[in-house]
């Protein structure tokens, strides 16, 4: 079920370096070169299948209590009770232009209940027309009944990848596997696809996606209920039956001692470690990993265009271990716990193109896998454009699972927007976290043109560093603040194995422009202008042998990072050297130095 580490593309992209570590002579004619592999589009069938000729009906919509958002008790829209299930029509539909030889699915104007997931096929295009709207099922039962893997009690599940480690769970509301040739579409930002996360479960097991994470549980009506960060008792006590093979100290290493490592989020990870095979890492029904809204595994030329999503489980788009995929012109909104706009993980040729984000998590965030689920090696050779992020985490981020390693990243002519700075702000711009569990290497990562008209989030998310180490709690603005953010101890307790020290070098940035914004205690752009947090030493519990290397070889260049509320300490570094800073002004004051730390 697991696929071998997946080699290179036979085929590179214009002006590619015969070796993945050389650095291009020309970063951005390199970037030019990804670029120009999506000027000629995906070509489907001029065939078009209506659902409606499969019997779907539009349905009616009615208010009830839930969360607009993940910090907002209100009213939100979804179908009347009894509404018309659209699922069997789509799937038909999809199967029917799928066997004929491909084409579009035509999802009319109107409201269209779905209870069930949409799986895409080779060579088919799922279409929504303008003020098309697809209401998925408030129901865990609906993505846990079709899937390719039956695991009795916890459903029918799909392969799927939750948080960079594979499992068997629910499927993804929109998904495919293996497929070739695949878009969903849509004709603007009127037709839309909602995830309805924030509406309560329909039979009544719980006030909805978002609150099998912990901060939607503690505000729904039960405070103690279940949640994917509680013990599940139906995780067993011990891993000795899973992973027969590892000796008890190994076991018990991996286990910890942390009364909650059987919580879901926890134990699946802990499966990771211990090599248990995907086939016995069954979730689903009974547990509380939620599943993506758009999840895409080991696919070839796919496009997302044109439409927008609200209210997600999980992330909102996830291709994972695919080659040439476009993401064009897509609005997100979902203010929810890990609403991360766009994670491609493992994938080769990406470019993101004209995308709006608002996001409850990273707008962007570049994956490669966690713990020993590195089977699909790194992502490589992505562009990110033209696109404009609001709330959020990170604008663009890589990792934090991020084991495979991540390469060649370019992104340009950005609108941080943070539009709703004074209430929802975004922490940071450029980020990258990683540990020395997560490990991975980051190199050949260039940035240009962004500009920041609100600055970014001015009060500061400190780092929680295991206690003992050389950087004090309470110090570093790690979780948000900081303009550009190298965290390499990203949430070092969380991980019990941390023998894996990342590598991070090839950083280049430049022509960041960020401008004040006013408050009552003055002018600021942001807490302060970066941080470069390299692996921390202390953190690490390995072999001793392991050789710990600092960030190294970075540039910053042509920027303006406006004026910091931490003005007597505008920058910090840690275990890093060659911090290259040329025309840089931070406040009133012109850097041009190299720093190491």
């Amino acid at each position: 079920m697991l696929k071998g580490a997946a080699a290179m593309a036979a085929a590179s992209v214009a002006g590619a370096p015969s070796a993945a570590r050389s650095a291009p002579a020309d970063p951005w004619a390199y970037a030019q070169g990804i670029i120009d592999q999506f000027s000629r589009p995906l070509d489907f069938s001029q065939r078009e299948v209506s659902i409606t000729s499969h019997g779907a009906k539009p349905c009616q919509l009615h208010a009830v209590d839930g969360f607009p958002t993940i910090d907002a008790k209100g009213k939100v829209l979804t179908p009347v009770p009894g509404s018309h299930d659209c699922y069997p029509a789509l799937r038909a539909a999809i199967a029917a232009v799928h066997r004929a030889g491909g084409g579009t699915v035509l999802v009319p104007a109107g409201d269209w209940y779905c209870k069930g997931p949409i799986v895409l096929l080779s060579n088919v295009c799922v279409h929504l027309a303008a003020r098309a709207r697809v209401r998925f099922s408030a129901d865990p039962r609906d993505y846990a009944r079709d899937g390719d893997y039956d695991c009795g009690a916890n459903g029918k599940l799909v392969l799927s990848r939750w948080q960079g480690n594979d499992c068997l769970n629910f499927s993804p509301l929109v998904y495919a596997r293996g497929q070739r040739n695949i878009a969903i579409t849509g004709a603007d930002w009127t037709s839309e696809l909602d995830g309805q996360a924030g509406v309560p479960f329909e039979d009544g097991s719980g006030n909805g996606w978002w609150g099998m994470n912990p901060k939607g549980a503690r505000q729904g009506p039960n405070p103690d209920a279940m949640h994917q960060g509680r013990n599940n008792p139906l995780n067993p006590e011990s891993l000795a039956k899973l992973a027969p093979k590892l000796d008890a100290a190994v076991l018990a290493r991996i286990q910890g001692d942390a009364p909650d490592w059987r919580s879901d989020e926890k134990f699946l990870p802990a499966l990771s470690e211990a090599g248990v095979p995907v086939e016995r890492r069954i979730f689903g029904l009974g547990h509380y990993l939620r599943p993506c809204m758009v999840e895409f595994i080991d696919c070839d030329n796919v496009l997302m265009q044109g439409y927008q999503v609200i209210n997600t489980p999980f992330w909102i788009h996830h291709p994972v271990d695919c080659r040439r995929v476009h993401f064009s012109k897509v609005r997100m909104e979902s203010i929810g716990p890990n609403s991360d706009g766009f994670d491609p993980e493992s994938c080769d040729t990406v470019l993101v193109d004209g995308c709006w984000f608002n996001t409850g998590d990273d707008c962007i965030a570049i994956k490669a896998g966690k713990n020993l689920d590195t089977n699909y090696g790194p992502t490589r050779n992505v562009v990110i454009q033209n696109s404009v992020m609001n709330s959020g985490h990170g604008a663009v981020t890589l990792g934090s699972e991020m084991s495979a390693g991540i390469e060649h990243v370019y992104a340009q002519h950005l609108d941080v927007r943070n539009q709703h700075w004074q209430t929802d702000p975004l922490n940071t711009v450029v980020r990258l976290k990683t540990n020395m569990n997560r490990g991975g290497f980051l190199r050949h990562f260039y940035v240009r043109d962004v500009k920041l008209p609100n600055g970014v989030r001015l009060k500061p998310g400190f780092y929680k560093p295991i206690a003992g180490g050389p950087v004090k709690a309470g110090t570093v603005p790690t979780g948000g603040g900081a303009v550009i953010t190298f965290d390499c101890d990203y949430a070092p307790a969380f991980d019990l194995i941390r023998s894996r020290p990342p590598e991070v070098s090839h950083v280049h940035i430049s022509e960041i422009r960020v401008t004040n914004v006013k408050t009552a205690e003055g002018a600021f752009g942001c807490y302060q202008a970066f941080v470069v947090l390299g692996p921390v030493g202390h953190s690490y519990n390995g072999p001793d042998s392991k050789q710990i290397l600092p960030v190294t070889d970075v540039t910053i260049s042509d920027c303006d990072f406006g004026t910091p509320v931490n003005a007597a300490q505008p920058w910090f570094i840690h275990n890093a050297k060659n911090i290259a800073l040329r025309n840089v002004v931070i406040g009133d004051k012109r850097y041009d130095e190299n720093l190491s730390g």
